[in-house]
């Protein structure tokens, strides 16, 4: 994939304006509000992962909905904590997967929790157990989960997943394994836009994050990304609305509730981006439209001009090492 969007000079100054619903914090206030209304029960179950250097566990914990949510909580073999945190979130079709299978930041001495995405994880296998069932999401949707429960934003599939994600940050808070002073937020694609989601809505839930890292980012800028590019996940959007035309109006109201710009508005953590300039899966300019309304003050982007959405991968894994020891550091 050759460059296909705007110019780096261009995309650098890139802040368009993203329909934003008038309600939208007092939505995300209910909807946290409506999911603390369940017990968060954690759970932390010590797993065998075959790992002389790593323990983990099995946590599970009320998501929204009540719906248990599962995750592996990986630390440094012995530690007692409290220890500085990454929470990472995963790209579309993948999830925890096996306890064995990502342990590099127990591996840097941090403890490290792994979420479950509800009803992914298909292309992982092992560890996943989180569904998503929700009678209200509608029957009429493209294969996949980005149109479920699109026509109105309190069925849609994010809404559940975002509060998933900030329920597990509520955990972060209260448990003598980890450092609550000590958060990070991270992960690629899906993962990214989730790290986004987290820190946007962190404040309310009356979390301070010490960082956020999203790598190549999805959920962002619905409107130019459906637009733009002709691959999946983005394209389930598309094929949904080129059987139900009378539904676009109502779909991309839904989506300006859990698009990733509206949401980097609100973010107040550092944070670190990545983005790939051959993308045509999070094209750039999608990516760099969240990043350029990030509220934060201390924020960078690194740039990969020649890659698609691979990334940086290990260059990318590099930096996140390094800026997470300095974000851990104070």
């Amino acid at each position: 994939m050759a460059m296909f969007d705007l110019p780096l000079a261009e995309l650098e100054s890139y802040r368009p304006d993203v329909a934003e619903p008038d309600d939208f914090d007092d939505f995300w206030t209910g909807t946290l509000a409506e999911a603390r209304a369940f017990d968060l029960a954690p759970t932390l179950e010590p797993v065998d992962n075959r790992l002389a250097l790593v323990d983990t566990y099995d946590v599970s914990f009320a998501g929204a909905g009540g719906t248990p949510v599962r995750a592996w909580l990986h630390v440094p073999a012995g530690a007692t904590g409290p220890l500085p945190t990454v929470v990472q979130y995963h790209g579309y079709s993948h999830s925890r997967g096996f306890p064995h299978s990502s342990t590099i930041w127990a591996q840097a001495g941090y403890a490290h929790l792994s979420m479950d995405t509800r009803g992914q994880g298909w292309r992982v296998g092992g560890g996943s157990s989180t569904g998503d069932a929700s009678p209200d999401a509608g029957l009429n949707h493209a294969p996949g989960f980005m149109t479920s429960g699109i026509l109105d934003p309190s069925t849609y599939y994010y809404r559940r997943v975002y509060t998933d994600a900030v329920r597990l940050l509520e955990l972060t808070q209260d448990h003598p394994l980890l450092d609550a002073r000590r958060v990070v937020v991270t992960g690629g694609s899906q993962g990214g836009g989730l790290a986004i989601a987290a820190a946007g809505l962190a404040p309310l839930a009356g979390v301070e994050l010490a960082g956020c890292a999203p790598d190549v980012p999805f959920l962002c800028h619905f409107a130019r990304a459906v637009a733009l590019t002709d691959n999946h996940p983005y394209r389930e959007i598309a094929e949904y609305l080129a059987g139900w035309r009378d539904h676009a109006e109502a779909a991309f109201r839904t989506l300006s509730y859990v698009d990733g710009v509206n949401l980097a508005k609100r973010a107040l953590a550092p944070a670190l981006f990545s983005v790939a300039l051959m993308d045509a899966t999070c094209p750039p300019s999608t990516v760099y439209a969240a990043y350029n309304h990030y509220r934060g003050a201390d924020k960078s982007i690194n740039v990969y001009p020649y890659n698609d959405h691979e990334g940086g991968e290990g260059y990318q894994v590099a930096a996140q090492l390094d800026w997470f020891a300095e974000r851990f550091a104070g």
